[in-house]
């Protein structure tokens, strides 16, 4: 729960993605009583790299949580891109996988965006097909990719009042930065703020980061947000999580985000921690997804 305090009240994202997730859970037993399979997760994971070997163990087990059919297709780091759009058009025609994750980042021989655009919409659960990013521009309903969709839940589940405040959002990426500033200006609650994106070209960072009622950072560097740099009573939404050295920590490192938690939390009035902030929202909204996706929510 939030504190009390006037100042750095923490957005739980556990809380808001265990709430999410109960929610999911309810529905597909419904589902399962009224005798059908309930929806089916998969997710592709080309060579071994940690980092996407620990998220889609925590994706299978999540989705094994809330009832769902969860599988995994592995493959060698030499797989070709041939090979794996095979595998992807496979998935598509296959009636009983709901929805799929390839996981990213693939190894530097294949095309990253021709994988992703082969992944049929109506199974894009992870949102990143060019159809779902264009229907989420123009407001049409579509799936929208985990982690901003996670922090539209948290504005969303905490009545943080968004509507022609100023919105910062630090980073561009497509997978984050970009669709945020979309979601925040769009015509909607959470939403109708007024947006502006910055990135590593961006001129006085610090001066417009200073006018944000709502700031959200994910620029890629660890503690780059310092408290000088937030205005007062601000709202700070932070998606970085890096792992940064620790001798007094037991593990030899600790984990921080894009923003300097200590600090900047004495003058934000609402703060998300790293980790427990927008992290546990992010596989949350792809489970949430997979369930729209078996509705057939968005597709026929």
């Amino acid at each position: 729960m939030a504190r009390d305090n006037k100042r750095g009240r923490l957005l739980d994202g556990k809380l808001v993605a265990k709430a999410l997730k109960e929610s999911i859970k309810k529905e597909v037993a419904e589902m399962v009583d009224r005798g059908e399979e309930g929806p089916h997760l998969a997710a592709v994971i080309v060579g071994n790299d940690p980092a996407s070997e620990t998220y889609v163990a925590s994706k299978e087990k999540a989705a094994r949580g809330v009832g769902m059919v969860s599988s995994v297709y592995r493959y060698p780091e030499d797989t070709t891109e041939k090979e794996l759009m095979d595998v992807i058009d496979f998935l598509n025609r296959d009636p009983e996988v709901t929805g799929f994750i390839v996981q990213l980042p693939l190894p530097k021989h294949i095309n990253e965006d021709k994988i992703i655009e082969r992944i049929k919409p109506s199974k894009d659960v992870d949102g990143f097909n060019p159809v779902n990013v264009g229907k989420m521009a123009i407001g049409q309903p579509g799936f929208v990719s985990a982690t901003p969709a996670g922090i539209m839940e948290i504005l969303r589940y905490y009545k943080i009042d968004t509507e022609g405040k100023n919105c910062v959002v630090l980073g561009r990426s497509n997978i984050v930065g970009s669709p945020m500033s979309i979601l925040m200006s769009k015509k909607s609650n959470p939403g109708n703020a007024t947006v502006t994106l910055c990135h590593s070209k961006t001129e006085n960072l610090d001066e417009i980061t200073r006018q944000a009622d709502i700031l959200i950072t994910a620029i890629g560097s660890p503690q780059f947000v310092k408290a000088d740099m937030v205005k007062e009573g601000a709202v700070v939404i932070d998606v970085g999580i890096h792992r940064i050295e620790d001798k007094s920590s037991k593990k030899g490192y600790k984990l921080v985000g894009d923003v300097d938690f200590d600090a900047v939390k004495e003058k934000a009035s609402y703060i998300t921690p790293v980790p427990g902030g927008v992290g546990p929202m992010t596989i949350a909204s792809l489970l949430n997804n997979t369930l729209k996706a078996y509705k057939s929510e968005y597709y026929g």
